[in-house]
């Protein structure tokens, strides 16, 4: 059980770690300390739902259907391996820092929205928590719950941190070097990962 956990944890911190407009917001949301309970609550709540979405989705299809979830497990690998090698290209390359200045803050329920339509109309969130987490979770068996609630746990901590931490690292994602480095982890995690869930069968 802690297995699981810890791999769906490790999952989902991966995933979410690559910079996105979702996590941009919120960063720069805690960068101007506005709204921020707010914001991160419903980045939360909405990671909570598409990631046992994932989960229940798939292991009823994976009692009705074996050969879908074998289909869905080549296709997260090679998501994987395309995930990791951009983000390797991007470490390589000329990153740039994250803009977080200038326009006047929102009111909160522009803020609410904004983050709302920033989660559910960002195509990738579904490949990430329904598509991708659902179908390493069937790897893990009745453990697949477990492996859920250590997906949810990273997603909890991971806007925490971004929220409430962002005064701390402003100073360093202003340089575009951090990138490059949170770049590279990603990308070796993201290639691990995919060489995993290829030799899961």
């Amino acid at each position: 059980m802690t297995a699981a956990w810890l791999a769906g944890f490790a999952l989902s911190f991966s995933l979410i770690l690559a910079i996105g407009a979702q996590n941009a917001f919120v960063l720069r949301q805690g960068l101007r300390r506005a709204h921020l309970g707010a914001v991160v609550a419903v980045c939360c709540v909405s990671e909570g739902v598409l990631i046992f979405a994932g989960v229940a989705g798939f292991g009823a299809l994976a009692a009705r259907a074996p050969w879908a979830i074998e289909a869905m497990r080549w296709g997260g690998a090679a998501f994987l391996v395309a995930y990791g090698l951009r983000s390797l290209r991007a470490a390589w390359g000329a990153a740039e820092a994250l803009d977080t200045g200038g326009a006047a803050v929102q009111s909160l329920r522009a803020a609410v929205g904004t983050a709302l339509v920033l989660t559910w109309a960002n195509p990738h969130v579904y490949l990430d928590t329904v598509g991708l987490i659902g179908a390493v979770a069937t790897t893990y068996g009745p453990a697949r719950w477990v492996f859920g609630a250590g997906a949810l746990s990273a997603s909890v901590l991971f806007f925490v941190l971004l929220g409430y931490g962002a005064r701390a690292l402003a100073p360093l994602f202003a340089r575009p070097a951090a990138w490059r480095v949170l770049d590279a982890v990603v990308g070796v995690t993201m290639l691990a990962l995919a060489a995993k869930l290829a030799l899961a069968g």
